[in-house]
């Protein structure tokens, strides 16, 4: 082809696209993956615009290399998607399409791997008797690919990696022993002996009034809807997305549906719920897209959405920007966490983007959460949003659990003396629980035995090197650990200033309740969940089934175990030094305590018997408290909003954070307070609020010193006016190692 030319997004922090002479055989299509010359090296682009000329002198343009023509190209609605992303969140183009892929397709020498032809294998006659007696009993993986072999004439190598990541080296076992045969794809030589179940309505479980109001909502709405589903905890939200799923799914032959989960823990419980509700859809229909996958299984299942094949995507914030051709709905679960705002890179919250995309296709979204983010509260008052409400638990005579504040101060007054952070209250309702054989679980948002190790004689405190922050004591690894660049030592015996031997952990995290537990709550069976116990992929998952399983008698953990887990025998949650949250600098604080306490109280009491919430604080009368006690998330709401409003705060302002990072703190604050004075000339400036350059609150991580500079407005289109014109001088500017502009920070 001659005089054709490309112009290709490529991942570079710059808003321009590069052109490049385009010589192929095969045509260019907008949206094709092109690999193509970037400086010394070949890189992968995509391209955007195809054109019969190019601004660049001849002597300045090289070729495409080469273009994967085997991967269909990205639709005109995804690239739209990405350049809205890109836009509002003051990146390139390139920043935001490639990261958005997977890792396999960024790579050209992976191309041809990626897309060698599926092998497919069949069930053989002797496969079918013998084979389902030889699993392992709790292999529910291994159980599932045999599951889809019975029920379907053949099964691709692909479609079985989303069942079992170790398929192919399974397959070739089962070869081996005459349980299974190669197969042409879609070869129906041997048709199953039986079908799976259909997806009816018939088949699902019985819905409450509740429930069916809202599922008849969402399938009577027509293009553009979004909604608020805000049901009290353990009142069947899943239930309501799995049957409007299946009746979008019944009525539409090639409807796609995206749901959105906030933490990669809580995929594999969906995903069995879903697989087990879905069974009749053919193999690899259901896959899901997190960090946690494997790079292969990660491009698999995003090929498996971008073709249209997975009916189902289930996946955490990323997922959001995947490749959907017939994409039909958008659920977003506990759509109030912070976990959905990617805090590196691109910046964006997957609940806007949802939101957004939502929009841009006409179809429905729907925000499911107990306590809303006061933005999404917001919205539905002023109607834009319709509320859909779940007022009682799904399970029959299953009640909110009682909630009751343990004053701390009182207890003190009265004599009544705690053992390590525990009271006497809490371990007497502990020892009740075991003894009736129900589980319990303590809740402390904070992992590590101790924050802080330090010297009674000098004042020595444990610090970490490289940050401005203590190093956390690690008891069971006899290490200290720091939590933000990850630095670690040896505990000292002695106090390295002054040599005092005496020296002791202050406050308590989940290994040290831990080990308190074991003492005074003999003969329980205690397990805990965080970040440190679940390092191990698959680990997570191994720890929660036991806690499923009955082998567990008291649970606990950090946020991880807080939120979406049905633990069908615990009666009893306990939550510790949740007091350090209320008087935080953040104005959100308080709205993500109340949140974070009101979903952990919520795993309490969800089978029927009794549950019951003990929270120790110093501050009982706390207005926060007294309407978590109420189960008042509606008070609450309307109560904080009105002080949001009152101090001009989001979502009455919209906000935007330029973040720097240098040498030194100086060097830092230097660089915003020249940023600032180059940002008041600017065109809109005059309605943007920019307020001094300050520290972070961790001022230091690994050597590197952060500053920050916040910007305001009542107009979202003057802040984003202003904030465009505003990058280039930014790119201008030297003096630091990186900076970086958050639009709509959730960390202020």
């Amino acid at each position: 082809m001659s005089n054709v030319f490309v112009r290709v997004a490529i991942d570079q922090p710059m808003s321009v696209l590069f052109d490049y002479r385009y010589s192929l055989p095969i045509p260019p299509a907008i949206g094709a993956l092109v690999q193509v010359p970037f400086g010394r090296r070949d890189v992968v682009g995509l391209i955007c615009e195809v054109a019969a000329s190019s601004d660049v002198p001849a002597a300045k343009l090289r070729d495409v290399t080469g273009i994967c023509d085997a991967c269909p190209p990205l639709s005109a609605q995804w690239l739209a998607l990405a350049a809205f992303a890109a836009d509002y969140y003051q990146r390139g183009l390139g920043e935001v399409a490639l990261p958005a892929l997977p890792q396999a397709l960024r790579d050209a020498s992976r191309w041809a791997r990626l897309f060698a032809v599926d092998e497919h294998f069949r069930l053989l006659p002797a496969g079918r008797a013998e084979l389902p007696d030889a699993l392992p009993p709790r292999a529910t993986a291994l159980r599932r690919l045999a599951e889809a072999l019975a029920a379907h004439p053949s099964l691709g190598v692909s479609d079985a990696r989303a069942l079992h990541p170790k398929a192919s080296a399974t397959f070739d076992d089962w070869l081996a022993r005459g349980w299974i045969e190669r197969a042409a794809p879609g070869d129906h030589a041997l048709a199953p002996e039986t079908s799976a179940p259909p997806t009816g309505a018939a088949l699902l479980p019985q819905l409450t009034d509740e429930q069916r109001e809202a599922v008849d909502a969402i399938a009577a709405a027509r293009g553009f809807a979004p909604f608020l589903l805000h049901g009290v905890t353990g009142s069947g939200k899943t239930e309501v997305y799995l049957h409007t799923l299946a009746a979008l799914l019944a009525a539409r032959a090639n409807a796609q549906a995206l749901v959105l989960v906030p933490e990669i823990n809580l995929t594999p419980q969906f995903e069995a719920a879903f697989r087990a509700r879905f069974a009749s859809l053919a193999p690899g229909s259901i896959v899901t897209m997190h960090s946690g996958l494997a790079e292969g299984e990660r491009a698999r299942n995003w090929l498996a959405a971008h073709t249209g094949s997975a009916r189902i995507v289930l996946g955490t914030r990323l997922a959001i920007l995947a490749s959907m051709p017939d994409l039909a709905i958008i659920v977003v679960d506990e759509e109030h966490d912070p976990a959905y705002k990617q805090q590196e890179g691109l910046r964006y919250s997957a609940r806007d983007l949802a939101v957004y995309r939502a929009k841009q296709l006409e179809i429905p979204v729907v925000l499911g959460s107990a306590t809303p983010s006061l933005e999404t509260w917001w919205q539905a008052e002023q109607g834009r949003y319709a509320r859909l409400t779940l007022t009682r638990r799904a399970v029959a005579d299953a009640a909110l659990p009682s909630v009751r504040l343990i004053d701390l101060e009182e207890e003190r007054q009265r004599g009544r003396a705690s053992v390590e952070g525990l009271s006497g209250p809490l371990i007497a309702a502990l020892k009740s629980r075991l003894e009736h054989g129900e589980q319990s679980l303590v809740f402390l948002n904070r992992r590590g035995y101790a924050p802080i190790l330090s010297c009674d004689a000098c004042g020595w405190v444990a610090g970490c090197p490289r940050c401005s922050a203590y190093a956390v004591l690690h008891k069971p690894e006899r290490v200290l650990r720091c939590h933000h660049c990850g630095w670690e030592s040896r505990i000292p015996k002695a106090c390295p200033e002054c040599g005092n031997v005496d020296i002791a952990p202050m406050g308590r995290g989940t290994q040290r309740v831990e080990e308190t537990l074991a003492s005074v709550v003999p003969g329980a069976r205690v397990l805990r969940i965080d970040a440190d116990s679940t390092r191990r992929k698959g680990s997570a998952q191994a720890l929660f089934s036991n806690v499923h399983a009955g082998e567990v008698d008291i649970l606990v953990g950090t946020q991880m175990i807080a939120k979406g887990h049905d633990f069908r025998r615990v009666t009893l949650v306990g939550v510790l030094n949740a007091d350090t949250a209320l008087f935080s600098h953040d104005f959100r604080a308080s709205e993500r305590l109340f949140a974070q306490l009101t979903q952990v109280s919520g795993r309490a009491g969800r089978a029927g018997l009794p549950g019951e919430v003990l929270i120790q604080t110093r501050y009982a009368r706390h207005a926060l408290y007294l309407a978590l006690s109420r189960q008042d998330y509606v008070g609450f709401a309307n109560a904080t909003l009105a002080e949001r409003r009152d101090a001009r705060l989001p979502p009455f302002v919209y906000q935007a954070m330029l973040r720097a990072e240098g040498r030194t703190l100086e060097a830092a604050i230097a660089f915003l307070e020249e940023a600032a004075a180059a940002f008041a000339p600017l065109h809109g400036a005059e309605r943007v609020t920019v307020y001094d350059a300050v520290p972070l609150t961790i001022v230091k991580v690994f050597n590197v010193h952060r500053a920050q500079l916040l910007l305001e407005s009542g107009s979202r289109a003057a802040l984003q006016s202003a904030l465009r014109a505003w990058q280039p001088v930014l790119r201008s500017l030297k003096g630091v190692l990186r900076w970086n502009v958050e639009v709509d920070p959730l960390d202020v």
